[in-house]
Order: structure tokens, then sequence, then C-alpha cells
């Protein structure tokens, strides 16, 4: 690329990306911004857009400590399609100090504005105006970038985008009863990027840190007006939408599709299911697990491992999904190593698989049937550590057959699992492949455990 006039000079304006958050919200087993969005990271997406803007700007971006290698790589594909250079993980400064369209990548904080922290001190000396964004607004246009630049240069305060409320607000109280409702033309729902003249966000942060205000205070904009210091709204846009649910991924999708023009990504999620069933044991030592919980005073389910029905169909269900086939032919009962092993031992194991076969879990949906033990009461607790476990959403019900048949006997419990999984973007590379299909244990072999280690 050739430089343009605008681009000869070292650059006014800086672009702080934050993409270190967990999105333990999103349902994903890796952090937020490397989700795929129609097969591109999120983070790629958002850098697309802020390179696109319409002058010079210094791209930081702030990344987990464990994920520095691949926001290096999704910043140089982006990098290489506006021809412009990615700079070492170290802040840049004096003679030194990068060209004027250039991607630095630094280590993320413990909070989110210890990030914003660590990207500031990347910041070279001839910034003058800072913009901070979040990686999860993945669709924002460059253009509401553009008009959050000038808006800080004609007020010379800071300034958020955001967008009038639609809906009624109610204030209620903690029973759920109606205390009034809200003047919603005083309110607005704001977005990212928001930006400030540099000396006045270094000026709210020496002061949040010297209060003891960091923890308590997320937003920046809200930060800087702890401070004391001006900030004013415009308007934002519909697109600048934050991606934080499941639910919000699919309406990116979507948009992407069908307003933006991209097609439908070919590879397809996959669907598997599974069925396990174990009789109770005959002596009421043995401990009974259920969907990976410890059930005090229940007699437990025979078997070489603790006998967990709820875990064993998810098993059989991931595996099924990726083309791995069932818990039998991957672990097997004559392996001594699985006696009394417990369903988190197996998950783990399968979710390593799933994965080595280029498969992330979508969410999984369990049914347990069985007279006892009474599921109802601990259901939220086991559908939150087996989702810990899977890192994706996971639904359990819990059901009777009214006497009939040997659950309805109270001779055994059975379960039955469905699950999805979708292709996961291959390490290193993110243009819409995935990774070949890791090879099923030879005859005789085992997998490779993680609790071995």
């Amino acid at each position: 690329m050739t430089d343009s006039p605008a681009l000869s000079a070292a650059p006014s304006v800086a672009v702080i990306v934050v993409a270190a958050g967990s999105g333990s919200r999103l349902g994903h087993a890796v952090p937020k911004a490397f989700v795929p969005l129609q097969m591109r990271p999120l983070l790629e997406r958002a850098l697309d857009s802020i390179f696109r803007m319409r002058e010079a700007v210094q791209i930081i971006v702030v990344a987990p400590s464990d994920r520095l290698t691949d926001a290096r790589g999704i910043a140089a594909q982006v990098a290489a399609r506006h021809e412009a250079p990615v700079s070492p993980n170290r802040p840049a400064s004096g003679p030194a100090a990068p060209p004027s369209r250039t991607v630095t990548i630094v280590g993320g904080g413990r909070t989110r504005q210890d990030s914003v922290d660590r990207g500031m001190s990347a910041l070279i000396p001839s910034i003058d105006i800072v913009l901070v964004h979040d990686a999860a607004r993945a669709l924002t246009p460059a253009a509401l970038c553009d008009e959050v630049v000038a808006a800080v240069r004609s007020t010379g305060h800071g300034i958020i985008p955001g967008l009038p409320l639609v809906d009624t607000i109610k204030r209620i109280a903690n029973s759920g009863a109606i205390l009034g409702t809200v003047d919603r033309s005083e309110l607005s729902a704001v977005q990212t990027p928001q930006g400030f003249p540099r000396s006045m966000l270094a000026e709210a942060h020496t002061w949040a840190a010297q209060n003891g205000r960091f923890e308590a205070l997320t937003d920046d904009a809200a930060l800087v007006a702890d401070a004391g210091l001006p900030v004013s709204v415009i308007p934002g846009h519909q697109l600048a939408f934050k991606i934080t649910t499941p639910e919000d991924l699919e309406r990116a999708e979507l948009i992407l599709q069908a307003a933006l023009g991209e097609p439908q990504p070919q590879l397809l999620p996959r669907i598997g299911t599974g069925l396990d069933v174990h009789a109770f044991a005959a002596d009421d030592t043995t401990e009974l697990w259920l969907a990976g919980l410890h059930w005090p005073g229940e007699r437990g389910l025979s078997g070489h491992s603790d006998g967990d029905v709820a875990c064993h169909a998810i098993c059989d269900a991931l595996l099924g999904a990726a083309g791995l086939g069932d818990i039998g032919s991957v672990f097997g009962t004559a392996d001594p190593r699985f006696t009394g092993a417990h369903g988190e031992t197996f998950l783990t194991e399968t979710v390593r698989l799933v994965a080595a076969a280029g498969y992330l879990v979508g969410n999984v949906s369990v049914q347990i049937i069985g007279n006892r033990p009474k599921f109802s009461p601990r259901r939220g607790e086991a559908e939150t550590r087996l989702a810990g476990i899977l890192s994706a959403p996971v639904n359990i019900a819990a059901t009777t057959t009214d006497t009939l048949g040997f659950t309805g006997r109270a001779e055994g419990v059975a379960a039955t699992a469905t699950a999805l999984v979708y292709p996961a973007p291959r390490a290193g590379r993110f243009a819409g492949q995935v990774a070949a299909p890791a090879p099923l244990p030879e005859s005789g072999q085992t997998p490779d455990l993680n609790w071995e280690a």
C-alpha cells in the first residue's frame, strides 16, 4: 500500500481493543474475542472495522496472557489485508515508535481497567486521543469510530456512543414488585468505542488508583466522570451491540449472512445422541454418583466405574457427534485405570478428544429416567457442575416411568443425552479451515487421561 498524506505522519489517535475477557456467558471454551463468528474470530472482525477508519491510528490489542500468539496471528492476517505491520509485544516509544498504521499486542490484566492501563502503557508519544473499544462489539462500523474521534476533537472531553431505550423501564423491589416507571428519555444504552483526550483518561486512571475506585467502576466513561471530568453521549449504531450470550452470537451471524451478504459457512454443526443404563448395586456401601454429583445416603449404581449414567450418556453423545465412536470403544471396561473413576474423568477426556477432532461443544441436553434419587432439588447444581466441565451450556431434565419397567421398579437408572458440536478454527489459522479429525485409539490402546498427569 502506498502511504497517503494522512498516513505519512505519526498518528494522533489510538484505539485500545480490550480482548482479555473470558466470555463465560457465551458458553465457549475459548476467550470471547477468539470465538468464531461466521468462521472468523470476533477480534478479527473488530480489527477489520478499525482498519477502515478514515485516519491513521495506533491500534493496541489487549489479549489474555496465554493467547498473545493467537492474537498476534489474527492481527497479522488483518494487517496483511490492509498492508500494515504488526509490532512486537512491547510498548513503543521515542525514535523507535511504530509507523502510522500498526497493531501492538499486549497482555491483559486481572480486571478490565487493569487491561486498559496496560494498553495505555503502549501508547506512542504522538497520541492525544484514545478510544477504548470492546472486541466483543465486533460489528461496530468504522464510521462510528470516526464520529467519536471527531466529537472528542470538537468538544475536548470524553465522548461515548449510545442508543435511546425503546423498552419501558421499571424499578422493582427484590420481591419483584414494581416500584415505579423510569423516564427513559433520560437514559441511554451506551456502547464502545468510548473516546477521551489522552490526558483526561490518564488523569481519571490516576484518580481511580489513588481513591480505590478501579473495582467499582468497570466502564471507562464512568471512571472519567467519577474523577469529575465531563463526558457526553453521541448517537450510537445498532451494529455496535455487544456479543455476550449465544443469542447475541446468533444475531450477529444472521446480520452477516443477510445484511452484509456473507455466505453461510459450509461446515455445519453436528449432533450426537447417547444412552446409558446402570442397575443399583446389591449392597448399601456403594456410593451414588449421578450427573457429576455425590448423593449421600443413596444406594449407588453398579458398574466398572462409578456408574454415572448421565455423564456416560453425555460422553456417548459427544463422541458420536464428533465421529469418534462410543464410550465403550474409546475407554473400555477392561482397563483397570477406569475402576471406580468418576464421570468427570470421562467427560474431561471426551472434551479433549472432541477438540482434537476439530470441534467445540455447543450445548448438551440430558434426560434422567428413574424413581430415585429425587433430582429436582439439585438440578441447578448438577447443570452448573457439568457446564463447568464441558465449558458449554447443559440442560438436565428428570422423569419417572410411572412404575413401568426396570426404572419404575427402582431397579436402576437410565439417561439419554443429545449433544451439539461445531467446527473449531484450526490453531493459528482463521480462514474457515478446521483441523483434521484425530484418529481413534488403536486396538489395545487407551486415551491419554488428564487425571493421570
